[in-house]
């Protein structure tokens, strides 16, 4: 072995030439090498990159990048695909339909994030002291994410049904008039409220989760200080928890804005964008220009829109993050 290396050694300072050939330095044949086994180790590790990244080009770049242009298209799916310019982007303007879903939109993210922002947060907090059944409560909290949303739609609308549901029994039985019953879903004034609390009932569980270890992180010593201080419940609370638990919020945050302005599923199972257009929300008008009127261009439109608006959102919540933290 050592006689391997004083040659190897050896070699490395002497100069190769055969048959006459340009004498090449041995040096160079070593850079040669090391970038030959670079290059090998940057293809291996490619080659294990490459099933995820050619799937995620294949299903999801490449329609992202497809809509970007049938934006600017006219096309039924079927017939020819033909150029229209600024027409879709025009016509946005005078779609009444359109204008409804994204004032829906809006409402729904600017009441659900607050509002499943502080219900995951109260919960967290409750449920990381020392109470009996804890572990129950963490479970039956964070049951309602990961059910099957058919089934969760269903109980729900079957709980808010006007006419039988247990809430307006209730109601009914603490003295409020039947005539002024709320119609939850079947009311154009009440459907986005049931959509509301639906959505905050169903997904701050999943954040409580989150917060529950945003919690359990922080340094104990920081109660004992305040405890010497003198602080209190609520002041630990807002002079130490919340402090800490701002990155843990700032993630939330986002995670729900973006969830909110994609909202879909819920809409479609409960109130399919109704009664009239009260509960129509982007996605949910993307998919009735996409898939019932056919009109794919307009629709890849709409979903420029929401990709813009999602985009500047996200980017004004980092900007906002980062001013905080200097």
């Amino acid at each position: 072995m050592f006689a391997q290396e004083e040659a190897s050694v050896s070699i490395s300072n002497s100069v190769i030439a055969r048959d006459g050939a340009p004498a090449i330095s041995s040096r160079k044949v070593t850079v040669l090498s090391k970038r030959q086994r670079k290059l090998r180790n940057a293809l291996v590790a490619y080659s294990f990159i490459a099933p995820n990244f050619i799937g995620f080009a294949v299903f999801t770049l490449g329609p992202i990048l497809f809509a970007f242009a049938l934006a600017f298209m006219h096309w039924d799916g079927s017939n020819a695909i033909t150029f229209a310019g600024l027409d879709n982007f025009w016509r946005l303007f005078e779609d009444k339909a359109f204008i409804a879903a994204f004032w829906n939109t809006v409402i729904y993210t600017v009441a659900s994030v607050p509002a499943t922002l502080l219900c995951a947060l109260g919960l967290a907090v409750l449920l990381n002291q020392k109470i009996v059944g804890r572990n129950f409560f963490r479970t039956a909290m964070f049951f309602p994410y990961v059910a099957s949303l058919v089934a969760v739609a269903v109980v729900w609308n079957m709980i808010f049904n006007p006419e039988m549901g247990p809430v307006n029994m209730i109601l009914y039985t603490l003295g409020l008039d039947p005539k002024n019953m709320p119609g939850w879903a079947a009311d154009r004034h009440w459907a986005m409220v049931t959509v509301i609390l639906f959505g905050i009932w169903k997904n701050m569980g999943y954040y409580m989760v989150i917060y529950l270890a945003g919690l359990q992180s922080i340094n104990a010593e920081l109660y004992e200080a305040a405890d010497l201080d003198g602080a209190n419940s609520w002041q630990k609370f807002i002079h130490v928890t919340v402090p800490q638990l701002g990155p843990t919020t700032f993630f939330v945050t986002v995670m729900l804005t973006i969830q909110s302005f994609k909202v879909f599923d819920q809409i479609y199972m409960i109130t399919q964008g109704g009664p009239g257009t009260s509960t129509l929300v982007l996605v949910y008008h993307i998919y009735n220009e996409a898939f019932i009127s056919w009109d794919l261009g307009y629709s890849s439109m709409v979903s420029l829109v929401l990709f813009f608006l999602v985009l500047a959102v996200t980017v004004f919540q980092f900007r906002r993050q980062r001013e905080d933290e200097a």
